[in-house]
């Protein structure tokens, strides 16, 4: 069927045609995939790149028409009699592709998801936003979906689409400022990034996803599809025991390490062992020297290997492994008896361009003001926890170390920081609270709110404060006890004080070490639950 251009462009206006061709319309569905017109099915893409492209009706697997050019930069349009299930055979420079097309498929998010991502009470963000790989109508694919209301364009980009954000474009459900995409025939292990257009049509460096449950290992920067594939856990009897660990009498020894320098090789200090190999040799270790707990530094993802700064509060570090390694790692943990404390960092986040900061082109995890947003001490952004949506991540990120990983407990960093607007700062170099104040009034109900969902949960769970500089129990900041954290870690503790030891337990060395191996950090902690009502 011969089709004028201009016909196969129909309904479209010029300026909407050269924003899909410059790669900032933030609607594609309006021009790509399946239209009825006249009578007839206009089906678009857009695939810079491709040599041709013919339709192939679904259920024969016949060639329907091939596709014209609409326009040199890479549209493609045919025309069909009636709306029906096809797919696209593509021919690329290096090869052929069959695929579904993205744009034939609807929407993927529920309002009630979209709903509670912006009331910031979407506790399962990892199963909403980010890549979820799922079938729609029995077509294997991935949802890719990502929280960026100020972007004037949002792409998907990766290896399956030669990192071209013109290809992948996503759809915009204005309600809730979030990008969905579902594109077929990919599966986990795809890497990936978002590709963000700001408000002032300014393309950014492309963005690792911040609800990623994988990420590459460092230093490349990319998101990793995550396996849907439930873990084979074997720690039921841990398990249904942890009401009663939960409720301590006395006190328990925790072994605080950083996996990637507790062992390393003197001839090659650039290694370190991966999940199944702690699991072999680290937690033997500290179950025959008597400890109940191993209380691990930061080990979600995070840029630089000598700080722990986390960028991915849902995936962790590909340095050790695959989300399944460490799984595995906690479920022997808890089949020596051993519990597993994760030091968890919701006070700050670094800068780089790839991650969270200014994320779709504005201050959106962090605050607008660096008196409010900016850690001098570290050179770190910090969240704005006065907005739901980040409150919301960052509760969604305790739950799914807990709840997916059966962690033990969440160490929380920095809460001093987080507790005072003056923290490290002179006067005149913070923003007082609406009272006048120099408590941080958000972070406390950020750390009620948190408390109070972790504690309905996951009534196992321990949240432990971090030292807060003379300030035990959070009692300063708003009334004894009232941010709801259970457990007030204690530094430099020693074996001096047995008293700190739950009975029976043997007392630790300090930084043990091997004629072979060296302990970069292996240090000893003990906490006590704090005065808290």
């Amino acid at each position: 069927m011969n089709i004028e251009r201009s016909e196969l462009l129909s309904g479209i206006g010029h300026d909407a045609l050269w924003a899909l061709i410059e790669g900032r319309h933030g609607d594609p569905f309006s021009i790509l995939g399946p239209h009825e017109s006249g009578g007839m099915t206009i089906v678009r893409v857009y695939l810079p790149g491709a040599e041709a492209i013919d339709l192939i009706e679904a259920a024969s697997g016949r060639v329907v028409t091939p596709f014209s050019i609409a326009h040199p930069s890479g549209l493609f349009a045919a025309t069909t009699g009636s709306r029906m299930g096809y797919r696209l055979r593509i021919q690329w420079p290096d090869g052929e592709q069959v695929t579904e097309d993205p744009y034939s498929f609807g929407l993927s998010l529920g309002e009630l998801d979209l709903h509670l991502i912006s009331e910031g009470t979407h506790y399962s963000l990892s199963r909403t936003l980010g890549a979820v790989a799922m079938s729609i109508d029995d077509i294997p694919g991935v949802r890719f979906a990502v929280w960026a209301p100020n972007a004037q364009r949002v792409s998907v980009v990766g290896d399956f689409n030669a990192w071209d954000g013109r290809r992948n474009p996503m759809r915009l459900r204005q309600s809730a400022g979030v990008w969905e995409l579902f594109v077929p025939r990919l599966a986990p292990g795809e890497r990936y990034k978002f590709e963000i257009v700001d408000a002032q049509g300014t393309c950014l460096p492309q963005k690792a996803d911040p609800v990623a449950r994988a990420s590459e290992a460092a230093p490349s920067t990319a998101s990793i599809v995550a396996s849907s594939t439930p873990f084979r856990w074997t720690d039921d009897g841990w398990m249904k025991g942890r009401d009663r660990q939960a409720r301590l009498e006395g006190a328990i020894s925790v072994y605080e390490v950083h996996a990637g320098s507790w062992l390393r090789d003197r001839q090659d200090s650039n290694s370190y062992l991966d999940w199944a190999e702690l699991s072999q040799r680290l937690v033997p270790y500290v179950r025959d020297m008597g400890f109940t707990h191993i209380e691990l530094l930061p080990i979600m993802e995070h840029p630089f290997g000598g700080s722990w700064e986390p960028l991915g509060l849902f995936a962790p570090t590909g340095r050790y492994g695959t989300p399944e390694d460490f799984a595995y790692f906690v479920d022997r943990c808890h089949g020596a008896g051993i519990g597993v404390i994760l030091d968890w960092v919701p006070a700050h986040f670094p800068t780089d361009v790839w991650g969270l900061a200014r994320f779709d082109g504005s201050a959106l995890y962090e605050h607008e003001d660096p008196r409010e947003g900016f850690h001098r001490d570290w050179n770190t952004m910090i969240y704005n926890l006065g907005r739901n949506e980040v409150k919301g991540f960052l509760i969604a990120s305790a739950l799914e170390w807990l709840e997916r990983y059966h962690v033990d407990g969440l160490r929380v960093d920095a809460v001093a920081s987080m507790l005072y607007r003056d923290y490290s700062r002179n006067e005149g170099e913070w923003i007082p609270n609406r009272y006048g104040g120099r408590e941080n009034l958000e972070a406390v109900e950020f750390f009620k709110h948190l408390n109070s969902i972790v504690h309905e949960r996951c009534p196992h769970a321990m949240t432990i404060a971090e030292e807060i500089d003379g300030l035990a129990g959070c009692d300063q900041t708003a009334g004894r006890g009232r941010v709801g954290l259970r457990y007030q870690m204690e530094h430099g503790l020693d074996a001096r004080q047995p008293e700190l030891y739950r009975e029976g337990s043997r007392l630790p060395e300090l930084s043990p070490r091997h004629d072979d191996l060296r302990h970069d950090l292996c240090l000893f902690r003990a906490f006590h639950p704090a005065d808290f009502p």
